[in-house]
């Protein structure tokens, strides 16, 4: 829950439109917006390497316990390792290759969090629903 309340309250400074992001990458002169700094983007891309291989390994880990098929598994599993790793490269590719790749982040930030919130619900409903027919 506080994961996707940070990462909207991120978001809404960054904005979740084209325009938004490549302002927030890239500056603007009209509303007087310095572009990022390569510093402060390395700094934000080695925090969220280390925190987001920790939470989706833990996560990608549990799911393989849960019954859903080997499919679905693989789907989350690649889905939110690509995502991930989508969210972070984005930034830098808007900011020093192309604008256009501002699309390429939305959907990576929008994918991430689709699977984060599926993994956290199945793991989480696998956990009460053995709980459950446990104290039976």
């Amino acid at each position: 829950m506080f994961l996707w309340i940070t990462n909207l309250l991120l978001y809404l400074q960054v904005g979740f439109s084209y325009e938004s992001v490549v302002e927030y990458y890239r500056g603007s002169e009209e509303s007087f917006r310095q572009p990022r700094s390569y510093l402060g983007m390395l700094e934000e891309a080695h925090f969220h390497f280390f925190s987001m291989a920790i939470i989706l390994v833990t996560l990608n880990h549990l799911i393989l316990f849960t019954p859903i098929s080997g499919f679905w598994k693989l789907v989350l599993i690649v889905s939110s390792f690509a995502s991930a790793f989508g969210d972070i490269a984005g930034g830098w590719l808007v900011r020093y290759v192309s604008p256009e790749f501002a699309y390429f982040k939305i959907a990576s930030l929008l994918v991430l969090q689709i699977s984060l919130a599926a993994l956290m619900v199945i793991v989480v409903w696998y956990l009460y629903s053995k709980q459950k027919s446990t104290y039976r």
